[in-house]
């Protein structure tokens, strides 16, 4: 069994924080064979736990338990949590630790650099120096909470599959985020606030969407280029059925901006994927989602004529434009590509420095609700229609009721659902 030693002192907090949903939905009839099993209880405890009356009572049986049984307690639980097909919850408390690690941090920089809280929409307007008490809370209520990805049923599978793309290999695909939050300071690029609660949701998102993730932030326009390469070439794609690539940083029309300040062009990063550069990617879908602005316009929107007002967006927003001139590139032409853009043409994209941009929130949000029965194109549509209903707030400022509108271009040439946990013959 095991010896001394307590579980962390982040761990126990983050179980602490999700106690009462931990408690509402943990199924522990599995779960507790696989901890036993790991050697982290005995089954004279769940002995204990299940002479409780009830699967609540049980549950709260176990989470009193669970710190109380070494360091490796936590790690099994996950473990377990994975094995059991509750990926959901692990999900859950995984993203209450990284907002506690991350938090101060992001609270110090942000102080440092006098970014205020609830901050405007632009790069280059006067901010108040201060903070609103409620940023202190370092509780998963500083970002969006990940949903759990919603599984498709065989019944669904069997009857779209013949005008879909096939997708059941496992993994479903290779999947790349590059995200950079913090920008040398020879360009006038800010620290992205927010920007890491957008990595984060988009991780696990494709994680539970049966996506093998590689994450790197911070990377200069080079090394993004560099990144995107390898990665194109991988000799796994041959293998897998799908691919996907998220890139969030600031931009501009055509490109985003490496950690240096300097360009990376997105014609180059589509080429790296079409049939002649990345051949054992021909016929799969590939779907590119981009986090960035693509000009310095903010969208002042217009009044709906007979039609109610929109209020959806917390305070803390701000613009991931910049002072560059716009490039002027083409579109990837290929097939097979579908490519989500957080915002139009010339139009700078809205970030909630406590929850993440507007985009990515409403990406997440909409994928892990409705993979199970939708393709992607008619998802960007849903994400779409929740972008065109959200609203800045930032009273006082120019940006106060600005606008975002979100699209998508597509060479898509079959549905492409991702019939997420679906496996042939499982």
């Amino acid at each position: 069994m095991l010896v001394a030693g307590g579980m962390q002192r982040c761990h126990q907090e983050a179980l602490k924080k999700n106690r009462v949903m931990l408690a509402k939905q943990l199924v522990l009839k599995e779960l507790v064979e696989h901890m036993i099993e790991k050697d982290i209880v005995t089954t004279e405890m769940v002995e204990t736990i299940q002479a409780k009356s009830g699967s609540f009572s049980q549950n709260v049986e176990f989470l009193n338990l669970l710190p109380k049984r070494g360091p490796n307690a936590f790690s099994a639980f996950c473990e377990a949590l994975r094995e059991t097909k509750q990926q959901h919850l692990e999900a859950m408390i995984l993203k209450t630790i990284s907002n506690l690690s991350h938090g101060i941090a992001r609270l110090e920089h942000c102080y440092g650099s006098n970014l205020p809280f609830p901050a405007s929409e632009s790069c280059n307007s006067k901010r108040p120096r201060w903070i609103e008490p409620m940023e202190h809370s370092l509780d998963n209520g500083d970002g969006p909470p990940i949903p759990p990805v919603k599984y498709c049923t065989p019944e669904f599978y069997h009857d779209h599959q013949h005008l879909a793309y096939k997708l059941v290999s496992e993994p479903r695909g290779l999947a790349l985020i590059l995200s950079n939050v913090h920008f040398s300071s020879e360009k006038d690029l800010e620290y992205r606030a927010g920007g890491d609660v957008d990595c984060t949701s988009l991780e696990m998102l494709f994680k539970h969407l049966g996506y093998q993730v590689t994450v790197f932030h911070d990377q200069t326009a080079q090394e993004m280029q560099n990144a995107l390469e390898r990665f194109s070439k991988l000799p796994d794609h041959r293998d897998v059925d799908s691919c996907v690539v998220a890139l969030l940083s600031h931009g501009v029309e055509g490109g985003v901006y490496g950690s240096d300040g300097k360009l990376l062009q997105l014609q180059e990063a589509f080429r790296l994927f079409d049939n002649a550069n990345c051949p054992n990617l021909q016929n799969k879908p590939k779907m590119f989602f981009i986090q960035a602005c693509r000009g310095d316009e903010t969208d002042r929107g217009v009044d709906q004529r007979d039609g109610k007002e929109w209020s959806d967006s917390p305070g803390c927003e701000e613009s991931d434009a910049n002072k560059e001139e716009n490039l002027k590139l083409r579109l990837p032409t290929c097939s097979d590509m579908i490519c989500g853009y957080a915002c139009l043409k010339g139009t700078a994209a809205m970030r909630n420095t406590k929850r993440g941009s507007w985009y990515i929130e409403a990406l997440t949000s909409v994928f892990a609700e409705d993979s199970r029965d939708t393709h992607v194109a008619d998802m960007l549509v849903k994400v779409n229609r929740q972008i065109k209903q959200r609203e800045g707030y930032a009273p006082g400022t120019e940006f106060h009721r600005c606008k975002e509108m979100s699209e998508y271009c597509s060479t898509l040439c079959r549905d492409l659902y991702l019939f997420p946990g679906y496996l042939p013959g499982k």
